[in-house]
């Protein structure tokens, strides 16, 4: 969805009162539009073509907290950390030209993970516009394929109810990124203002209606199952739909695994939770995902991460997809069922009509599965038999040490693999990761904004060496907000993630993945974070009771087996369930 047509194409708005207030600024008209909407963080930038919102910003200080970031892509992620952790919409405010085309990543990375966040980006005068002027760049044109929507305000008239379009947007049905492209003309130029509501777009429908056949169909389909699979995907957490999603397992009794977005919307230690998905998932569910004969797929797109080769995956089974979004069903695995709409309503629709049930043999099956991978993965990992420090006992012992309550914020790479595999999650909305794009250096300002999205929770950001620097700007942002993040660095002096598949496939040739590091602790030190760079166990679990006892922020650097691999590991273009246990 992205246009820029007038208002009067669109919706339903309705306004309250205040039409005789006397004239304001659209940049005034923005701050009352932000808080109108309960907006209360913002993470920004400023410059020429924003100038006149930050000044008007500046008289709202008491009621809008605006986070100065390092680096406009920074801002992103931290409102993506705001907004994934807190359920809220995340705000970013940035300049034109370079501070606008910063944005992207992010942006994109919000799209593809169905992250709410709004992104306001200044712009030159709409005189100006398709002049080349000096930080000129077409936002709009740049940004539609990457949003739910995008819009050029080029009249202070028409603020408030972008704003409220914005908002409703990005928040409504699936999620996904808003960019407001704000002419500077407009920021200036005075208006009438009144509060705006937006709760409906004219071709635009968020939420499917249920369908009760759908629903029967489903519920018919489950109930003939011997070996049921549910598939939990990130839906169940953007759609608060946690506890349908444990009612609906537990009255069928459905062995369940999550995909790497979804690991918290159901408790680590859930019985009938067998682990993760995916690529370098857990042995069980992968395997058993081509053994099943129902497989119910909630809140997930099929990403082929997690199919492995499609057309070896879960052949013989009937296939539900739970979703909110049509365009998600067929689109890689054909559908038997599809139950569209909100997971929360037609998870505990499917559930009335199921027949209480208990698959314990099917359940058990995935015993032997889990038997191997512990004694050839996860033991050898915990427990390694050198005296380096392997990537998932650091991990397991900060998850440990916060009994599973923490946030955990990944980087990408094999620290995300790891964290992901060996953190344990007790809270919903707990996992914080790029999934989709896979962006290197998210974990960094993600965690930042987390720390501002939930202040009462422990942040636990895990990167690697090459992860932290790509963002690594924004230990400034830790350093002036004294945001309380735990940084992990799991540093191998390796890109690792790339190391290990140049070691399976491509003959150990080490193409530039070797990295020459800087001293992290002196670089903590200028930044004022206290800092720990530990070798041994003994080091590791000191460390991490003074991480945990430090208010504010805090680096850990682990220093840690140089060529560690993630396994189990379905390799590229391989089948779901023909998993490597070694390299």
């Amino acid at each position: 969805m992205a246009d820029n047509n007038k208002k009067s194409n669109f919706s339903s708005l309705s306004q309250g009162e205040g039409r005789g207030e006397a004239l304001i600024t659209g940049a005034e008209a923005l701050m009352r539009s932000l808080e109108h909407q309960g907006v209360k963080t913002i993470f920004g930038y400023p410059g020429g073509s924003i100038m006149p919102v930050f000044d008007a910003l500046y008289d709202h200080r008491k009621e809008l907290n605006h986070i100065l970031v390092r680096h406009e892509q920074g801002a992103t992620h931290a409102a993506q950390g705001f907004a994934r952790v807190s359920g809220e919409v995340g705000v970013c405010l940035v300049t034109s030209g370079p501070g606008a085309t910063n944005t992207i990543t992010g942006i994109a990375d919000a799209m593809i993970d169905s992250t709410p966040i709004v992104v306001i980006a200044g712009q030159v005068g709409t005189n100006f516009l398709g002049t080349d002027a000096f930080q000129e760049v077409d936002l709009v044109g740049i940004t539609q394929p990457i949003t739910k929507w995008s819009y050029q305000i080029r009249r202070a008239e028409d603020v408030a109810w972008a704003v409220a379009r914005a908002f409703y947007v990005a928040k409504s049905g699936r999620p996904g990124p808003v960019v407001l492209d704000f002419a500077k003309n407009a920021q200036v130029e005075k208006t009438e203002y009144a509060p705006t509501k937006v709760d409906y777009v004219r071709s635009y429908l968020p939420v499917p209606e249920m369908e009760p056949e759908a629903i029967r169909q489903a519920a018919e389909l489950i109930n003939g199952a011997e070996r049921p699979l549910v598939l939990v995907g990130q839906g169940v957490e953007l759609g608060e739909a946690q506890q349908e999603l444990r009612a609906f397992i537990e009255k069928a009794g459905m062995p369940a695994g999550c995909t790497l977005l979804g690991l918290s919307a159901l408790p680590t230690n859930h019985p009938l939770n067998k682990g993760m998905l995916g690529m370098h998932g857990n042995l069980g569910p992968n395997i058993n995902t081509n053994k099943c004969d129902v497989l119910i797929a909630v809140g997930m797109r099929f990403d082929d991460r997690v199919t492995g080769k499609l057309e070896t995956y879960a052949k013989q089974a009937k296939i539900i997809h739970f979703d909110i979004d049509p365009a998600e069903i067929d689109k890689n695995v054909k559908t038997d069922v599809a139950v569209l709409g909100d997971c929360k309503e037609t998870l505990a629709a499917v559930t009335q009509l199921l027949e209480p049930a208990n698959h314990q043999e099917w359940i058990d099956s995935f015993r032997q599965y889990e038997e191997v991978e512990e004694e050839k993965v996860i033991r050898p990992e915990l427990h390694p038999m050198g005296d380096t420090l392997s990537m998932g006992e650091v991990v397991r012992a900060v998850s440990d040490a916060t009994n599973h309550e923490a946030i955990l914020v990944t980087d990408v790479g094999q620290n995300q693999m790891m964290s992901a595999r060996y953190f344990k999650y007790s809270k919903d909305r707990s996992m914080i990761t790029s999934g989709g794009l896979g962006t290197m250096g998210f974990g960094l300002p993600a965690a930042i904004g987390a720390t501002f999205g939930r202040p009462d929770r422990t942040v636990c950001v895990f990167m690697g060496d090459g992860g932290l620097q790509m963002n690594i700007q924004e230990l400034g942002t830790i350093m002036e907000q004294k945001a309380p993040v735990k940084i992990i660095v799991l540093n191998n002096n390796f890109l690792g993630n790339v190391r290990q598949w140049q070691a399976m496939f491509f003959n150990r040739k080490y193409s530039f993945t070797p990295m020459l590091n800087p001293d992290y602790i002196k670089i903590a030190s200028a930044y004022d974070i206290p800092a720990k760079r530990v070798f041994t166990r003994e080091e590791l679990a000191d460390a991490i009771d003074e991480m945990i006892a430090t208010d504010g922020p805090f680096l850990l650097e682990a220093c840690v087996i140089e060529e560690g691999n993630v396994l189990p590991m379905t390799p590229p273009g391989g089948s779901v369930n023909q998993m490597l246990l070694e390299c």
